[in-house]
């Protein structure tokens, strides 16, 4: 059951990861060492303005929970350079403004739910800057940004938590098993294995793609499944129990990214 207080638990949790991150890279990495990996040395700069952002939302989000606001926990990143400090930021920001706008249909204060909305127009901006003029991709992913259903969500954070306090409260959300993809940039037609234990889950069964407003599926079959045309930007996969809207009645793991890059030339008209 998910209370307009409990998702606003969830989104401090974000945050506070996100503001780890950033603040953590940046302790890390001097604009030299942004340099040295082929950066402009004002990318520092910008990395720098988005962490204080994420301070700035997490100051607002425990101001408006309260007493019981979340605590930050310890984190598993991973990255080991600049590039690859970049590349997490990139994920996270993206799945960042998902998380927001997968929310929205579960809040009830139009007060909260627009608050939700300025964190996830944000968001999405740091997000397209990264993936723009940081990694030389494409500025948006489509005509609409994608709302990812906050147990989804949540199963692609939890995989950068390594412990949290013991006294912050229980978010609204089920755990997930986390779900690898045997290729994170796949091309469409391309078969990739799903890796996660299916053992107890019953036949048949589907992967979700969710891009935009959208959701495609195709049949899994052994572990396997056929990437579907369409996708561009960053896209999400997971597995259902059926072709339902998915939500938390239907998932069967927790969500991967997956990122279909585009240049200027590329064009969806129907």
């Amino acid at each position: 059951m998910h209370t307009d207080k409990g998702l606003l638990q969830f989104a401090l949790n974000l945050e506070h990861l996100e503001t780890a991150l950033f603040s953590g890279g940046l302790s890390k990495y001097k604009a030299s060492d942004f340099v040295k990996a082929g950066y402009p040395e004002w990318v520092r700069g910008r990395f720098q303005q988005i962490a204080d952002n994420e301070a700035a939302h997490v100051k607002f989000l425990a101001a408006e929970i309260g007493d019981d606001a979340a605590k930050a926990c310890t984190y598993k990143f991973g990255y080991t350079d600049v590039k690859s400090f970049v590349n997490l930021a990139q994920k996270i920001e993206s799945v960042g403004a998902s998380t927001y706008l997968g929310m929205a249909r579960h809040i009830n204060d139009t007060s909260t739910l627009n608050a939700g909305a300025a964190i996830a127009a944000s968001a999405a901006r740091q997000a397209g800057w990264l993936t723009s003029s940081v990694l030389k991709n494409q500025p948006w992913d489509g005509p609409f940004e994608t709302p990812l259903p906050p147990s989804a969500a949540w199963s692609i954070i939890r995989t950068y938590i390594d412990h949290c306090p013991n006294s912050n409260p229980a978010l609204p959300l089920i755990d997930l098993p986390a779900l690898k993809v045997s290729d994170s940039t796949p091309k469409a037609g391309q078969t990739i294995t799903l890796t996660v234990d299916l053992k107890s889950a019953k036949s048949p069964l589907y992967a979700v793609w969710i891009h935009g407003l959208n959701y495609v599926y195709t049949e899994i079959s052994a572990s396997k499944t056929k990437v579907p045309a369409g996708l561009t930007g960053t896209a999400y996969v997971g597995v259902v129990s059926n072709k339902d809207h998915p939500d938390r009645e239907n998932f069967v793991t927790g969500f991967a990214v997956v990122e279909f890059p585009f240049d200027s030339n590329a064009r969806q008209v129907d």
